[in-house]
């Protein structure tokens, strides 16, 4: 997330196959320099001499140029047009804020609820693709596909989700998940982003009211603020019921531990930083940051019981590129270049088996899980899947026998029913219609009573 907005607005498109052979960057680097494979040019970058269309991994588009100028526009509509009653609905909930706490928040999960909508319908219209899900054996029994397709998370409705950051979409897809999710949880999502995201028009304040974190990446004014998001999601609140009783209120809170997402340059900053530590570099991720995860799992406590691991994949990808310059928004929603597939593959972990009170050692078993990581995404380019246990999902009609089961669910990103999206215009029209209905009241009023004079 901490790169979606700023992705979505860029509408130019940075060519990877337009830069300097693979020579040429070694010569600018130094001679002799020992340049990693992540940080030279592609293969298929450096050879290439046809046309530009030709030389994207991905081949000509789908669209000719009309087209895509219609998608583009389309697509710009799409997006406003539904923000723009989120962001209304969200006003019509603000008064709450003054009357009573609790529905506030309950409005404004709504909300966040319509734009996972958005987010879903987004995909599923403009660029949509295989998704392929898989897991380890911790994962066993919580993964399955219902008989019509559609996949179901079972995660629980209080998690913390920590995921590899490779491309401006990865959010939009972890959003999708909890949508999936048995409760649905898309209501609930909690992202930390950097703090000059809350700026941006309509988005900032949206993003705001829907509780994200925002951080400075300067941990000293950061801790304050984190803690106080992290208290109020800690909080238990009254059920109403005579006993007394109160709950929790659902939370999935992602973090991406790598701050930002692949790219050339982030790629050159996790190289410097891994010379300054010596912690040797990783090969298809950056280096992972553990400050800002163990502290959110010390703040939230016994509230929470697992932390999920996603690393995600995009198929399509040329080996030493960055899916940011292959899968942009124009190549992936306007031209139909999208991934040949989205794969994401699953892990849990127990949090009170991690050593959440030493930092070196919590430091080491997240880097360590990012090293697995890595190994996975080394798999995942050169067989173009996740290795996968068959023990993690479970597919409704299929064969259930060891030998021929499959390790992996095939499915879209869509919503259940056609017709859902429409839920994140109506109260905004409702109240207008109300307010229709009231001032054609008035007016009558007002104009029986100047007959009566």
């Amino acid at each position: 997330m901490s790169h979606a907005t700023k992705r979505l607005g860029a509408h130019v498109e940075r060519r990877a196959w337009q830069q300097p052979t693979t020579g040429a960057r070694i010569r600018r680097a130094g001679e002799g320099a020992n340049v990693p494979p992540a940080l030279a040019a592609p293969e298929w970058a450096a050879t290439s001499t046809t046309t530009a269309a030709a030389q994207h991994p991905l081949g000509a588009p789908r669209h000719n140029v009309a087209v895509q100028m219609l998608r583009a526009v389309a697509f710009t509509l799409h997006f406003l047009a539904s923000g723009v009653f989120i962001h209304g609905a969200q006003m019509l909930g603000c008064p709450l804020y003054l009357f009573n706490r609790q529905w506030f928040y309950a409005w404004m999960a709504l909300t966040k609820a319509y734009f996972g909508l958005l987010a879903i319908t987004m995909t599923a219209w403009w660029s949509p693709t295989t998704i392929r899900i898989s897991g380890d054996k911790s994962m066993a029994g919580l993964i399955t596909q219902d008989a019509d397709g559609l996949l179901r998370m079972h995660l629980g409705e209080r998690i913390v989700l920590m995921t590899n950051h490779q491309l401006y979409t990865d959010w939009l897809y972890i959003w999708w998940i909890s949508y999936t999710n048995a409760p649905a949880a898309h209501g609930h999502v909690y992202i930390i982003l950097k703090q000059s995201l809350q700026y941006i028009p309509m988005l900032g304040p949206g993003m705001r009211l829907f509780g994200f974190i925002f951080m400075a990446r300067k941990w000293a004014s950061d801790q304050a603020r984190m803690s106080y998001r992290l208290r109020k999601l800690s909080l238990r609140h009254p059920t109403g019921s005579i006993t007394g009783s109160t709950q929790l209120d659902p939370m999935w809170l992602v973090i991406f531990p790598e701050g930002t997402n692949l790219s050339a340059n982030t790629r050159r900053g996790s190289a410097r930083f891994s010379a300054k530590s010596g912690i040797p570099d990783l090969r298809h991720q950056l280096l992972p940051r553990s400050t800002g995860l163990q502290f959110c799992l010390n703040e939230l406590g016994a509230t929470v019981s697992h932390l999920y691991d996603c690393t995600i994949g995009y198929e399509g990808i040329p080996a030493g590129a960055y899916g940011q310059d292959i899968f942009t928004l124009r190549s992936a929603y306007f031209q139909g270049r999208t991934p040949k597939s989205v794969n994401m593959h699953w892990r849990r972990y127990e949090i009170a088996t991690l050593p959440l009170h030493d930092h070196d050692a919590m430091a080491a078993w997240v880097l360590q899980r990012w090293r697995e990581k890595d190994a996975l995404l080394e798999r995942f380019q050169q067989d173009g899947r996740f290795p996968a246990d068959v023990e993690a999902v479970h597919i409704e009609g299929g064969p259930q026998e060891k030998e021929w089961k499959t390790a992996y669910i095939s499915t879209s990103v869509r919503t259940r029913r056609p017709w859902e999206f429409l839920q994140m215009f109506a109260p905004v029209v409702a109240v207008t219609l109300v307010a229709r209905i009231l001032i054609q009241a008035l007016d009558l009023a007002a104009g029986f009573a100047a007959g009566k004079d």
